[in-house]
């Protein structure tokens, strides 16, 4: 990498670790840390909360998602815009007012302390695993650019990112999330139009887009409604809403973003403003995948976009035949490319499909050779496309500002994921069984030394996570096994006045048990995951609670 690329990543870093340490100050108390003292205004709240979702997953998984399999990733997302409207009007209100630091206080409130504690568990298992996964995105970027290991380059960006969240509480972290966002949207502009302008001369962008959709690479809406289907309008719709719902509504790392807001109505446009955005920038991230899709079309990509794996399939028998397959399946496909964009008959689309076909074929065959070499038969290169891809042929300069934008997006949802975790320690754990009586101060030293801890705990995560395949969905993977049954439990204790604490506490294990049956016993899809929790534990709950006796000084709180 070039000194000026080396100068641009550092300046960034230095600033980011500065600017975090400088709001120290604002985070001396428990309310100012956890918190930021309720005094954030709408429109930072609802960029951090895009900021939490824009991982580096984001830029390197759904990129790589789209380049593999097209824009049918955006249907995930069609509930979204529903799922914040319902928050809007039930859980921000609900939860501003209850005056909580995290969700899983009023669970407490209205049924046990340990319906709580599961609860929250639950939560920071979830999220623990999750922050692992949004480590090893920028790991993978890192460990191609230095030439380092990526247990190494997943332990500098965890750390780095574990020091500004641990002095600066969510005041630095929401703070740090604007400005990235600013860095990352800019960034994502230039690299754009830098690809736009490596097209072939003959070749427009509506010319690469009709390719694309030749092969499928557009569609955004599939009609079918098959659980074993991964992205349909239905798994989007409904599976995704239940998702979003508890991810925004039950989610410590959202719920803590809400409860910065100054008052109930900035919080809501907080989550609105999020909502309704989230589609136009996902399609516009997906929409980056398809350019570098298009410009592979004539540029020879690849055989292997992970280098480490492609050395060591070079010394092998196989490997100058099964190279040569593919650069010629390469060029057959180039070539009926530009005679499909030349005289679009029907004639030369069925010629550049099965080109295609053909070059996928190739391409299959280095994939089982990398797999026999390496005896990993789960391999999986789909997040190494847009950083190869960038390192390949950014010029100068480009590919610094690229490896800053991957760690602001991916220090923007560690921060924030570190913050949540280290909130829901300290007062779901901390304070309420070993030190009920700690002062502010305490538990700010507390919620520091949590922060530090979930950092190390997500870094070795991290090394697990890179070989799991596209990482956009290993993350809602791990969430999928918790987030339906904890919106069950929510939904007993503020939309079902019968329900009572057994019937909470029994329903969270029957529904969590039922997302492990589904899981390993069945073929449908993660994202229904989160339909079989939630409604699992809330027909087990009710049910359960009907078989308690109420207590006649019992009484529902007031919501």
């Amino acid at each position: 990498m070039h000194y000026l690329d080396w100068l641009v990543v550092v300046a960034y870093l230095s600033y980011v670790i500065w600017d975090g340490i400088r709001l120290t100050k604002h985070a001396g108390t428990a309310e100012g840390f956890f918190l930021a003292n309720r005094s954030l205004p709408w429109w930072a709240v609802g960029l951090s909360v895009m900021a939490t979702q824009m991982s580096a997953i984001t830029l390197v998984g759904t990129t790589g998602q789209a380049y593999t399999d097209g824009m049918r990733f955006l249907q995930f997302y069609y509930g979204m815009p529903l799922a914040m409207v319902i928050l809007c009007v039930t859980v921000v209100p609900f939860f501003y007012r209850a005056n909580v630091f995290t969700a899983y206080e009023y669970l407490e409130k209205r049924f046990d302390a340990k319906t709580r504690t599961l609860t929250s568990f639950c939560f920071l298992l979830s999220r623990g695993l999750g922050a692992g996964v949004v480590i090893a995105a920028p790991s993978v970027v890192l460990s191609i650019v230095l030439g380092w290991s990526e247990v190494a380059t997943i332990f500098v960006i965890g750390i780095s990112t574990t020091i500004y969240t641990m002095f600066g509480g969510v005041q630095a972290v929401t703070w740090t999330d604007v400005k990235q966002m600013i860095l990352i949207f800019g960034g994502l502009f230039v690299v754009v139009i830098i690809i736009l302008s490596q097209f072939p001369a003959n070749v427009s962008l509506s010319d690469g887009l009709h390719l694309a959709g030749a092969l499928g690479k557009l569609e955004t809406v599939n009609t079918s409604f098959d659980l074993t289907e991964k992205y349909t309008i239905w798994s989007g719709v409904i599976a995704a809403l239940f998702l979003f719902l508890s991810y925004f509504g039950c989610d410590q790392s959202q719920v803590q973003r809400f409860l910065t807001a100054k008052s109930v109505s900035e919080g809501r446009t907080s989550l609105l403003m999020s909502g309704f955005l989230k589609i136009p920038m996902q399609f516009g991230i997906l929409g980056v995948g398809i350019l570098v899709f298009i410009f592979y079309q004539f540029a020879t990509p690849p055989m292997i976009f992970n280098p480490v794996e492609a050395k060591r399939i070079e010394q092998s028998v196989e490997y100058s035949s099964v190279q040569q397959k593919f650069n010629d399946a390469h060029s057959k496909r180039a070539d009926a490319a530009v005679k499909y964009v030349e005289n679009g008959s029907d004639e030369s689309r069925r010629a550049y499909v099965t080109a295609n076909s053909a070059f996928e074929a190739a391409r299959a065959d280095a994939t089982n050779l990398v797999k026999a070499a390496s005896g990993n038969q789960s391999f999986n290169d789909v997040n190494y496309v847009f950083p190869r891809f960038i390192l390949d042929n950014m010029p100068i300069g480009i590919i610094g500002l690229f490896i800053a934008i991957v760690i602001a997006a991916a220090m923007s949802t560690i921060s924030a994921e570190l913050n949540s975790l280290a909130t829901a320690t300290t007062i779901d754990f901390y304070r309420r069984h070993i030190r009920p009586d700690a002062e502010s101060k305490q538990l700010v030293i507390f919620g520091r030394f949590a922060t530090v801890a979930w950092g190390l705990f997500a870094c070795v995560v991290a090394t697990y996570a890179t070989n799991l395949g596209s990482l956009i969905e290993v993350v809602n993977k791990f969430g999928s096994f918790f987030y339906g049954s904890l919106l069950g439990v929510f939904v007993l204790a503020i939309g079902v006045k019968r329900a009572r604490a057994r019937g909470a506490f029994i329903g969270l294990i029957f529904g969590v048990v039922s997302v492990w049956i589904a899981s390993n016993y069945t073929k449908i899809e993660f994202l229904w995951f989160n339909v079989v929790g939630c409604l699992v534990t809330v027909a087990a709950g009710y049910l359960i609670s009907l078989t308690v006796k109420d207590d006649p000084g019992y009484e529902v709180p007031a919501n």
